[in-house]
């Protein structure tokens, strides 16, 4: 008997889940570890923060899920990795705290043959003074409570400005130098966008775009070439068109380092402190690591043997220049080197570098976003882990068969605006590959311009809102939910 053990139920850690336990017999165990009571369909949270969903409607209860499926489910945060055991346990496990209930404060080790982290990332708001959500005028959508919150500043904002002949300015983007998921906040601006045209305010209202993007469309992907409409068009083209069409303005290369109320005060890359007033905001924290501690038998530190700030995995994080890194780099089985029955697929593992161009403003702060690896990469690299270990457990000896690197996976982003059936306009995206791979596609910014292609439409829409439901549908496991790809 083998026992899986799985630390997050988010993307990553729900979809390895799912799978390991469709695939394995009843005699191994699978057990997910989560602080998190809901699993929760990141990808909507757009909706709930312009009040066009419920927050009900986009998650749901984990316990009754898991119990019914034969999942064990422990409600919990990792507090420290220990695979070698320890004076007292031969097996490699986890040791883990209850913040809830009759065992709220006490720890407990959870012991494993194989464990898969898939805790993502810690929303790091701290790291921006003054950016905790709800405070300063300014919010995230980055949970659904959080996106909730969200709605309630926006909508007393709308209603202030329906009851009176006041002006306002919104501000949407990324609240750290560093920061990740502009294609979250993009998506928030066009749907705020749309809202306040909904209200009949959108004369009221100046609307700024804040990023620690050197360019429009970079996405923490350097940006792409792509075909819309069948003619060649770079991402910042197209983001530019509709900016522009939707009278959004744009400050680029722009580090945000303290927010107070009303104001944003950042460094562009000229190395120039400045200050952004706004009504209402939403900006995109920083992503960091967990701060997880790993010992061996003997109760040493072995922390760098795990991570790098995140989970240190099969890529290789050699220090070279930016113009030296390949796209040969980046991890394929998302096995960590030290101990081979740990893996870390999604947010959770720790990227060789970044995808954009580093840049530095004058006074040598690091202004450019850290690599996206949410939403598709997270869901792909999930079940190739659970493959992989379903494989081992299988056969009885490690197997590494299934293997996926960004730099040869796609990806689809629809940044969505407005909602129902009728009514609103997709932006869809699509890259391949993640990282671009200079060498094999050399004439078309890495990327193959045949499967890397934009689109703007209703027929984006319609996606965007059918894909709600479908993964809704394949997280809740119902019949034949594995048909549908991640």
């Amino acid at each position: 008997m083998s026992k899986v053990v799985v630390l997050g139920a988010g993307i990553a850690g729900h979809t390895a889940a799912a799978h390991l336990r469709r695939k394995l017999s009843k005699e191994h165990q699978v057990v997910v570890v989560s602080p998190n009571r809901n699993y929760q369909w990141v990808p909507s949270n757009i909706w709930v923060g312009i009040g066009r969903m419920k927050a009900e409607e986009i998650y749901f209860p984990l316990e009754p899920l898991y119990k019914k499926k034969g999942i064990g489910y422990i409600q919990a945060k990792v507090v420290s990795f220990h695979p070698e055991g320890d004076a007292l346990e031969e097996k490699p496990f986890v040791s883990v705290e209850y913040l809830y209930g009759e065992k709220a404060g006490t720890q407990e080790k959870v012991t494993y043959d194989y464990l898969i982290n898939a805790t993502g990332p810690k929303l790091a708001f701290d790291l921006t003074e003054g950016l905790i959500p709800g405070t300063n005028k300014a919010y995230s959508v980055c949970t659904y409570d959080h996106a909730e919150h969200a709605w309630q500043g926006l909508k007393q904002l709308i209603e202030k400005l329906k009851s009176s002949n006041e002006k306002a300015k919104i501000l949407i983007g990324t609240g750290h130098p560093k920061a990740t998921c502009q294609g979250a906040a993009f998506e928030y601006i066009l749907n705020v966008e749309q809202e306040l045209n909904r209200n009949k305010v959108r004369d009221k209202v100046e609307i700024t775009w804040i990023s620690n993007e050197y360019k429009l469309g970079d996405f923490g992907m350097d940006g792409m070439l792509m075909s819309v409409g069948g003619k060649p068009m770079h991402s910042d083209e197209l983001v530019e068109m509709v900016f522009a069409d939707r009278g959004i303005k744009w400050i680029l290369g722009a580090g945000v380092s303290k927010v107070e109320n009303g104001k944003a005060h950042y460094e562009n890359l000229d190395g120039e402190h400045k200050t952004e007033e706004f009504d209402f905001a939403m900006l995109i924290p920083s992503f960091s690591g967990h701060g997880f501690k790993a010992f061996d038998k003997n109760e040493t530190d072995i922390t760098d043997k795990l991570f790098k700030g995140f989970m240190i995995v099969d890529a290789d994080y050699t220090p070279r220049p930016y113009e030296e890194w390949t796209v040969q780099d980046w991890p394929e089985t998302y096995q960590n080197p030290s101990y081979p029955n740990i893996f870390a697929p999604g947010i959770a593992f720790a990227p060789p570098h970044t995808i954009s161009k580093p840049r530095k403003s004058k006074n040598g702060t690091d202004i450019f976003p850290s690599p996206p690896r949410t939403g598709m990469p997270s869901g792909i690299t999930a079940k190739l882990v659970a493959d992989n270990i379903i494989d081992s457990i299988k056969s009885g000896k490690p197997s590494l068969h299934h293997k996926g690197s960004m730099g040869n996976m796609g990806a689809a982003c629809i940044a969505s605006s407005g909602y129902g059936i009728l009514k609103g306009r997709g932006i869809s995206i699509t890259t391949y590959p993640i990282v671009p791979d200079y060498k094999k596609y050399p004439n078309t910014g890495g990327r193959d311009i045949k499967k890397t292609f934009g689109d703007i439409g209703l027929a984006g829409h319609w996606v965007k809102l059918s894909l709600h439901y479908a993964f809704i549908y394949k997280a809740k496991m119902k019949p034949f939910w594995w048909l549908i790809p991640e």
